[in-house]
């Protein structure tokens, strides 16, 4: 029987999109985002009735803080789980998803859906530092391969340890580039 990724506990609970988050944005434990304290032993999980799910405390600056801060679900009010769900849709389909289909899949506003797809575009988009495209901005690449250097008259095999790989990459008004690959 097949069964939808959507119906993964993290997409459909809020406590175990909280453990999902902090367990991909966390991995070696909390990092406060206010004074950057990384010590387990300084930072504390509050529980209660009344407190939020995923918040925490860190005991060097005294500051609450949930995964949710310094990430794109910062200043949202929307459940973590549902974030996830159109990360996962946006990532998933081939060809992005509407803004209109958000706003049918979530029963929300056209303005919280809109939020909701700019804040994940902006997010996957290029980051800072980000390597020029090699081209360059606006031009083309066109690369090739080939290998160099097989015996004449011979029929080369899978394995034929003669020949060495060689690719080329080629923008307009720039000069040929190559890199030798190694042997074949």
């Amino acid at each position: 029987m097949a069964i939808s990724a959507l119906s993964a506990p993290h997409f459909q609970n809020e406590e175990a999109a909280f453990e999902y988050a902090e367990a991909r944005l966390w991995p070696n434990g909390p990092i406060c985002p206010h004074c950057g304290n990384a010590d387990t032993a300084k930072i504390g999980r509050l529980n209660g009735k009344t407190t939020r799910v995923g918040l925490r405390k860190c005991y060097e600056c005294r500051k609450p803080f949930t995964v949710r801060i310094g990430a794109i679900f910062e200043d949202s009010h929307l459940a973590l789980h549902l974030w996830l769900q159109i990360i996962h849709l946006m990532c998933a389909s081939k060809k992005g998803i509407a803004t209109r289909q958000i706003q049918r899949m979530l029963r929300c506003s056209m303005k919280t859906a809109w939020f909701l797809s700019h804040r994940i575009r902006e997010a996957m988009g290029p980051g800072k530092g980000a390597p020029a495209p090699l081209g360059g901005n606006g031009r083309p690449v066109e690369a090739d391969e080939t290998y160099i250097g097989a015996v004449a008259g011979r029929k080369l095999g899978v394995n034929d340890t003669t020949r060495t790989g060689l690719v080329v990459k080629a923008a307009k008004g720039k000069r040929l580039t190559y890199v030798t690959v190694g042997r074949a």
